[in-house]
Parts: C-alpha cells; structure tokens; sequence
C-alpha cells in the first residue's frame, strides 16, 4: 500500500522505514527537511509539504499523523482536513492522543466525508526491529482496509508461546500484536490504560529497588547491611523470575553500565496517559490506587528524588528514549 507519514521523530521515521522494509511505498513529510531527506535516501518519496504529499499519494489517499499530543497533532489534522484530504480519504493519528479528542476529530472529518483511524502505538524506539504492538480504534470497512499496514508494523506470533484455550472465535490479530479495539476513540483509550499500567509496574521496581538500595546506607547497624549488587540482582530476576519483563530487562541493562545511575538525576516526566487514565477511573469510579500512586510519585521526584527515580528514569529512556525533566 502507499502511504504518508507526517512526523518523523524516534518512531515516525522508524515506522517508515519498517513498513518499507515490508514493501510498502512511503512518502515523508517533516518540519525537519534533513529528516525527509535521510529517509529519501533509504527510499522514502519526499515531500515539501502537506499538499506536496498530496499529490504523492493514491486515492483515497492515507495519512498517518505520528506528532505529539495536543497541538501539533491538531493543527495538523485541521489542515489535512481543510486544505489536503478529498472524500474517502483517511487520517490515522498513531501518537499518544486524548481518547475523547479523537472521538470529536472522527464526527468533524465525518462530516466531510474522510475516515479517522486512533491507533495507540506501543514499542519505542525498538519498534523497527521489534514490531509495534497497537491498539485501534476506527469503523471495521476503514481499519480492515488498513490491515495490510498494521500487519507489516505488528510484532507477529513470533517467539511468544501461544495462549492456551483460545477458540476459533478470538481474532487473530491479538497474536499478532494489534486489535480492532472498537469505535473512534477506543485505540487510544485501551493504549491510554496501558500506559498507566506501565507506571504502576515501573513504580514496583523502582520501589523495590530503593529497598535494596536502602539496606546499603552507613546508618543501619553493620551485621544488618548488605553490599548488594544491583545488577546482578536485576540479571539474576530476569532468569526464571516471576517478575521477569522487558522493563526488567531495561533495568538490568541500565544497571550493568552503571549501578549508581549517575546519569540520571531522577525528575521523572509523565506524557499524560497516567493523568487521563485516573481522569477516567474517577469518571467511572473505578478504584486504581497502584496506578494514582504510581503518578503522585513522579510528581514527588521533582522535588525530592530518591534513587528509584533513577531507575524510573532509566527505563524510560531505555523504552523510549524519554529524557527527564531539565534541572
């Protein structure tokens, strides 16, 4: 299939190049004229502008927004809309947008006639090599017509055991690392709840880390300290552990360069999906005491950051590339 992508930052230009690597024809668009220009030479189809792209693309033409929340994604989507996109054609916005934005943006761009597809997009900057898990939202004719795409980008079965006692009646495209998850606004919004997961479970580590970490201060009595090796600790969890993940896998690999993490000061960021996700707990009172936790703690490190901080932020960059908040 041919297709545009808009933004070409840590996962805009690796989604670009994954779906090349697949056969796809890809024509580029970003504010950064080097990037277009990486790409053209990895043979991508540049473009000077959005209406350059335009002309680049089959009809209906199809655009993937990959841009940060909030207003560059929707200036964006307002001038494909109003300047670029004719019927039938379809915006899909891959980054990590408020749920209830997209479920407004797929009745506007309905009026004229265009698709709008959400698709929470989980896998860093890994995903080249190791496939995007995604989750999408979008009316079944759309998102089916997109299939081609999103199983190019998926993971696929790959080395991951298959589930026992799935019937024949489960998608099959859960195993493959993406889903239809529903209507407009649904992809995000099941993207949105990982999100919030992934800082309750980065929370647990970070947590039981300081513990270990705290067991080495001068302080306690000497027959009750204890020299720990963090990493070979994180090393050893990753081997037949029950706690063993890729954000474990993170953590050791931070933690083998650099046990103090002196890298990092330890003012963890949030993107926001944890705030949207208790917003949305709260809207349906749904308890979620780990994951409100998990976010106040973030707040708590710019203040008075402890050495788990640390390790959040070294997670964070080892999945994403994320860098803390500025001293």
């Amino acid at each position: 299939m041919k297709i545009g992508i808009i933004g070409l930052g840590r996962m805009g230009g690796n989604i670009a190049r994954r779906l090349m690597r697949g056969g796809h024809e890809v024509v580029v668009w970003d504010r950064n004229t080097e990037a277009v220009t990486g790409l053209a030479g990895e043979g991508a189809i540049g473009a000077e502008s959005l209406s350059d792209m335009k002309g680049k693309l089959d009809s209906p033409a199809i655009y993937w927004v990959m841009l940060p929340a909030g207003a560059p994604t929707e200036e964006t989507v307002d001038a494909l809309c109003a300047h670029d996109c004719a019927e039938g054609d379809i915006i899909i916005d891959g980054g990590n947008t408020f749920w209830k934005d997209d479920v407004r943006r797929a009745k506007t761009l309905a009026e004229k006639g265009v698709h709008y597809v959400d698709v929470g997009t989980s896998g860093g900057v890994w995903g080249l090599e190791r496939g995007y898990c995604m989750m999408i939202g979008g009316d079944k004719e759309t998102v089916d017509l997109l299939d081609p795409i999103f199983d190019t980008l998926a993971p696929g079965i790959g080395s991951v055991p298959r589930t026992p006692n799935r019937g024949e009646a489960c998608d099959p495209r859960a195993e493959k690392g993406y889903i239809h998850a529903g209507r407009a606004g649904a992809g995000h919004f099941v993207k949105m709840v990982h999100n919030g997961i992934e800082y309750g479970l980065m929370q647990a580590y970070a947590e039981g880390f300081d513990v270990l970490w705290g067991r080495n201060v001068e302080h306690l009595p000497e027959d009750e300290r204890f020299d720990f090796n963090m990493a070979e600790i994180s090393e050893v969890w990753r081997r037949g552990s029950v706690i063993s993940s890729w954000l474990l896998d993170l953590t050791a690999s931070a933690l083998a360069q650099d046990q103090k993490l002196e890298q990092f000061s330890g003012k963890v960021a949030d993107s926001g999906e944890g705030r949207w996700t208790i917003e949305a707990a709260m809207e349906q009172a749904t308890p979620v005491a780990v994951l409100t936790t998990a976010l106040f703690a973030r707040y708590r490190s710019r203040i008075d950051e402890m050495y788990g901080d640390k390790l959040l932020s070294a997670m964070r960059y080892g999945f994403g590339g994320h860098v803390e908040i500025p001293q």
